[in-house]
C-alpha cells in the first residue's frame, strides 16, 4: 500500500486539483497494484503553519510516501518511482511555481494488514485475485 501524505497551506490545491493529483498518482501504481491499494491524504495547514528554514512559506508542498507492498532493493526502480510522483505532482507544483519536497519510506510489510487481512505476496495469484475484484478478500 502506498501512503501518500500531501501537506500545503490550505487552498493551494481546489478540490479538483485533489481529485487530478490522486489519480495521477494512483495511475502510477495501478498497473502493477491493486488500486484500492493506493491512498492519498492532502494535509491541509494553516496558512502560518508551514515553515521552510524557519520562515513562513505558504507555498511549500511537501509528499510524504510510504511504500508496504513492494521492498525497494534497487536504487534506480526508488528514483524511477520519485519521478514518477515528482511528474504526478509538476502540474500542480512545479508549474505554478510552488516549492516542493517528495520522499519515500520503504516499510517493512508485516504490520501492514487491509480490512484485518494480510496482503497477498506481490504477483500470486491472490494478489492478481484482490487486483481483479478491487478490495481485499480472504484468499
Amino acid at each position: 500500500m502506498p501512503l501518500h501524505l500531501i501537506y500545503s497551506a490550505k487552498g493551494v490545491f481546489s478540490t479538483s486539483d485533489k481529485e487530478a493529483i490522486a489519480q495521477n498518482i494512483t495511475d502510477i501504481y495501478g498497473v502493477a497494484l491493486p488500486k484500492f491499494y493506493v491512498v492519498v491524504v492532502f494535509v491541509d495547514v494553516d496558512e502560518d503553519s508551514m515553515f521552510v528554514g524557519g520562515k513562513a512559506n505558504s507555498r511549500f508542498v511537501r509528499l510524504v510516501t510510504q511504500h508496504l507492498a513492494r521492498e525497494n532493493t534497487n536504487p534506480e526502480r526508488a528514483e524511477g518511482v520519485v519521478n514518477k510522483l515528482q511528474d504526478a505532482l509538476a502540474p500542480y507544483v512545479r508549474d505554478r511555481g510552488l516549492d516542493w519536497e517528495t520522499h519515500i519510506e520503504w516499510m517493512d510489510r508485516e504490520g501492514w494488514r487491509e480490512n484485518g487481512l494480510r496482503p497477498p505476496m506481490p504477483e500470486t495469484e491472490a494478489e492478481k485475485l484482490w487486483k481483479e475484484l478491487d478490495k481485499p478478500v480472504p484468499y
